[in-house]
């Protein structure tokens, strides 16, 4: 595991959305959040992470990255969700070769339960994935192998 001093940028903004969570998901959405930056963390190559929001959801961004978003939303309050570019190969990719361990939303989320036990070392694959994108869309399984 790889750690390396790593810049994170965060919009002020970004912390009031998870304080507006409701108590039930809130440690949850922040566990998500837990995932990415410390992906980021752990990933050769990313120096910079940029935590803001997009359409109101906290979102991260990478300089060779497809834009990750997360959250979880009052008509569906069963369930949290982590966004990516529907029409990137990443969620189709993820389904590929990680059909069995993760629920989706068409080609543009994995969407969790809030009794889920979240599987770390797949979805931390996945986030890698997104936050390299740009680098790694040409490779067969987006280098997630």
């Amino acid at each position: 595991m790889l750690m390396k001093n790593l810049k994170i940028r965060t919009n002020p903004q970004v912390n009031e959305v998870f304080d507006n969570y409701p108590d039930s998901v809130r440690d949850k959405m922040l566990n998500l959040r837990r995932i990415i930056i410390e992906t980021a963390h752990e990933t050769e190559g990313i120096n910079n992470l940029e935590e803001t929001l997009k359409w109101g959801e906290p979102s991260y961004l990478t300089k060779y990255g497809s834009t990750i978003r997360i959250d979880w939303k009052d008509k569906t309050p069963d369930q949290y969700a982590i966004y990516f570019k529907c029409t990137s190969k990443l969620v189709p990719t993820f389904k590929l070769l990680f059909n069995n361990i993760f629920t989706y939303e068409g080609n543009r989320a994995i969407i969790f339960q809030p009794e889920d036990k979240i599987p770390e070392t797949e979805l931390k694959k996945c986030i890698q994935a997104a936050l390299l994108y740009h680098k790694v869309k040409h490779l067969p399984a987006l280098d997630i192998l």
